[in-house]
């Protein structure tokens, strides 16, 4: 392999991985600029050093052609190593915080820019070229749509005081049902000096499309509850 055709290679993987990484960077996630860059770089090495060793077997086969039966160079044993070994490194960023995991778009862009560095060391351009734009437009533009209209939401607790309960029932039932609003739970206070309920809490999952403020302000609006808490 030629000098300027390793550097080409070397300087296309920097760019590719520095430009997926700019994008987890600019979001604040565990793995970032350089992790991509270092994930991309490594992987068009070990494609290159398959490439290498192709040609050196070729090379003492060619001048010793009774070789030939003992020689072999397994051009895809690497690079299969690198896709499962990024997993170890893909699991490092993935966050399990209060019942939530975090992190796993993440380690699914580490994972993919591997898969792109190992085109970028066989010297697929056009390969390396399309999927980068595809891993970049999925990253940075489809956020949006994903937090609109995918099957998502946020899991939240609500705090009601009330008066009347069977009155706030079907309120609150007809309200949730309303906006698709799936209720996971349901908490009552009991007081001590009358036996009537007075406060409930509500934990609901909420998609990401409607406001939390705006669930509200519109439940304070209906007669016959006296407050809404959101709880923390």
């Amino acid at each position: 392999m030629l000098i300027h055709e390793v550097v080409l290679r070397i300087a296309l993987a920097v760019i590719v991985g520095g430009l997926i990484g700019y994008e987890r960077e600019f979001k604040n996630r565990p793995a970032g600029f350089r992790t991509h860059i270092l994930v991309c770089v490594g992987a068009a090495v070990i494609s290159m050093i398959q490439l290498y060793s192709v040609e050196e077997t070729t090379r003492l086969i060619l001048a010793h052609p009774q070789l030939q039966s003992a020689l072999k160079a397994d051009i895809g044993r690497l690079g299969a190593q690198v896709i499962s070994g990024i997993g170890f490194l893909g699991a490092g960023t993935i966050i399990h915080e209060k019942g939530s995991v975090k992190g796993l778009t993440t380690a699914a862009s580490l994972w993919v820019v591997a898969c792109i560095g190992l085109a970028v060391g066989l010297g697929y351009y056009t390969l390396t070229l399309l999927s980068t734009a595809a891993v970049f437009m999925v990253l940075a533009s489809l956020k949006r749509f994903e937090a609109r209209f995918m099957e998502k939401g946020n899991l939240v607790k609500i705090e009601l005081q009330y008066i009347d309960k069977k009155q706030l029932t079907y309120i609150i039932e007809g309200y949730f049902e309303d906006k698709n609003i799936k209720v996971q739970n349901i908490e009552f206070s009991l007081e001590d000096d009358d036996n009537i309920y007075k406060s409930s809490l509500y934990t609901v999952l909420v998609p990401r499309y409607i406001k939390i403020s705006k669930i509200i302000q519109e439940l304070s609006v209906y007669e016959g509850i006296e407050k809404v808490n959101l709880v923390e």
